[in-house]
């Protein structure tokens, strides 16, 4: 059972990789402008070197073609021709600035003739970071902190980003103007909204200085004094949807968790599973969702059914304890504590980019798995579950068991993927 649930979420993984998704959306070179190709996040790397090739395989002239690619530490990929650096993920370093620094330095560059091609993906929001006003790199790094602390979901959090910086929320755009631009990105977020992938530095923004100064509020954020005062100044407020800024832009998803979840289904399906599917775009906290889950599960293995319960999205873990972990990982541990050593039921939580919960190092592991086993082995070795949930130390509890899911990076990102078997 742990190897069909492995093959279950690798065909999920493998449905998002730029190699398949990327090629037939690729556009004509232009006639006679430049072509300059921007890229940031995971899966900047391997966009980067497809699109590349793509251009100067087919005959493109290698002096039109400009361009800069960032993704995190551990992500990049071997470009022929377009510089790849790398960047912090999730708090930014001088790398994102830099890089969001030349970024810019292009767009800004760009004619009317040229074509601006976009390629983005999850991770783009810390991999090009432009602190607005007098905000330094600094009180960037403890913004980005706290909301990671908060257990904000994303969108909340993207919604804050944007009004501090000088290429998030559509100012890219502003930039590329009247250059026509096409974005293509690989969406990490519930609900494929083109203004939270990366913090839309490509589209106009519809949310408002008022819902960022909300969220603040809600979640009691104590942020620097310079990041305060853009949220008190209204001239932080992001371009809005009509602006003629983006009368020549285009925004194509070419991959979505949808997509990765509909892969994994049709994989549970030729493994003969009835499959219980709870949709791309669950989020909430982690322990929470699994204890729902465990209780789906428990009655799906009461009625004598052979099924798979999936689920993708996004999942938060509110920080109480100093231990270490991510949202996958505290996901299987809650769910392992819920289960109770019920046989007949595997469960595997990964993050599709192959580090749990974006943070730490590329070397990190993507999730954990769990079967009627685990706590038993852990009671061996002197394990207690319930302090280890308590303390957010999932990944000192699964990695003495050799149950952390490691997959290294997929140079992809579209959320998580959880994937639970019940056998009869």
């Amino acid at each position: 059972m742990r190897a069909s649930a492995r093959a279950i979420f690798d065909a999920a993984v493998a449905r998002a990789h730029p190699a398949g998704c990327l090629p037939p959306h690729l556009p004509p070179a232009p006639e006679a402008g430049r072509l300059i190709l921007l890229a940031a996040g995971k899966a900047a790397g391997s966009m980067t070197a497809l699109a590349e090739a793509h251009y100067l395989d087919s005959g493109f002239p290698p002096e039109r073609l400009l361009g800069h690619a960032v993704a995190r530490h551990g992500y990049e990929a071997r470009t022929r021709h377009i510089p790849m650096v790398a960047a912090g993920h999730p708090v930014p370093d001088q790398g994102s600035i830099d890089s969001a620094t030349r970024a810019l330095e292009l767009a800004s560059a760009a004619t009317a003739e040229d074509l601006v091609l976009v390629l983005l993906s999850g991770g783009g929001s810390a991999n090009w970071v432009a602190p607005a006003g007098a905000l330094t790199l600094a009180e960037k790094q403890a913004v980005n902190k706290a909301l990671l602390r908060s257990g904000a979901p994303i969108g909340e959090m993207n919604i804050v980003r944007k009004r501090l910086s000088r290429i998030k929320g559509g100012r890219l755009a502003l930039a590329a103007a009247p250059a026509r631009l096409l974005t293509l990105a690989i969406s990490d977020v519930p609900g494929d909204e083109p203004t939270a992938i990366a913090s839309g530095p490509t589209v106009a923004d519809p949310t408002t200085i008022d819902q960022a100064r909300a969220i603040v509020a809600r979640y009691g954020l104590a942020l620097p004094a310079a990041a305060e005062a853009l949220l008190a100044d209204a001239a932080s407020e992001t371009p809005r949807p009509g602006h003629d800024a983006f009368a020549r832009t285009e925004f194509r998803i070419i991959a979505r968790p949808a997509d990765s979840i509909a892969a994994a289904h049709a994989a549970a399906v030729a493994l003969g599973y009835e499959v219980h599917d709870l949709g791309p775009d669950l989020e909430g906290e982690a322990r929470e969702v699994a204890a729902r889950h465990a209780e789906l599960a428990l009655s799906l293995r009461r009625q004598g059914r052979r099924a798979a319960i999936l689920s993708g999205g996004e999942l938060t873990v509110t920080l109480r304890g100093t231990g270490r972990g991510g949202p996958n990982q505290e996901y299987a541990l809650a769910l392992a504590i819920a289960l109770g050593s019920e046989p007949g039921i595997v469960a595997l939580s990964g993050d599709t980019d192959g580090t749990d919960g974006g943070g730490g190092e590329a070397t990190d592991p993507a999730g954990a798995i769990i079967d009627a086993t685990t706590l038993a082995r852990a009671a061996g070795l002197g394990l207690f579950p319930a302090e280890c949930l308590a303390d957010n130390d999932s990944t000192g509890f699964f990695e003495p068991l050799g149950d952390l899911l490691r997959t290294g990076p997929t140079l992809t990102n579209v959320n998580d993927c959880r994937v639970i078997l019940i056998e009869p």
